[in-house]
C-alpha cells in the first residue's frame, strides 16, 4: 500500500495549485480518503475527506468554497484543487486512506492508517 502526493509548490497568493494523491498496491474503489496539513510550528490538521463512493465529501471550515477534493477511481488517483490561495495555506499536505465499507467520510488524521509522504504548498509574493 503506497500513497505518492504531488503537485505541490510556490504560489503566489489568490494562485491555484492541484495536488494529486495517486494509490498503488491496492485499488482505490474501497478506500475513503483525507487529506491534510501541517504548517511549521503548528499541528496537523484535516482539510478535506472524500467517501469511496466519492458521493459523500466534507471541508475545513478555513478551505470551503477555495478547495474540491475528487476523484477518478479508473486512475486510481484522488486530487485536491486548492484556489484563492493564502499565505495561511502554505504547509505540507498529506494524503491517507481507508477501508471502508460504509461510504463514509473521515475527518480525523487518526482514521487513517495509511498515509503518503507529503508534499510542500507555499504560498508568498
Amino acid at each position: 500500500v503506497q500513497l505518492v502526493e504531488s503537485g505541490g509548490g510556490l504560489v503566489q497568493p489568490g494562485g491555484s495549485l492541484r495536488l494529486s494523491c495517486a494509490l498503488s498496491g491496492f485499488t482505490l474503489n474501497y478506500y475513503a480518503i483525507g487529506w491534510f496539513r501541517q504548517a511549521p510550528g503548528k499541528e496537523r490538521e484535516g482539510v478535506s475527506c472524500i467517501s469511496n463512493s466519492g458521493g459523500s465529501t466534507n471541508y475545513a471550515d478555513s478551505v470551503k468554497g477555495r478547495f474540491t477534493v475528487s476523484r477518478d477511481n479508473t486512475k486510481n488517483t484522488v486530487y485536491l484543487q486548492m484556489n484563492s490561495l493564502k499565505p495561511e495555506d502554505t504547509a505540507v499536505y498529506y494524503c491517507a486512506a481507508r477501508l471502508d465499507a460504509f461510504r463514509r467520510c473521515y475527518n480525523s488524521g487518526s482514521d487513517y492508517p495509511h498515509w503518503g509522504q507529503g508534499t510542500q504548498v507555499t504560498v508568498s509574493s
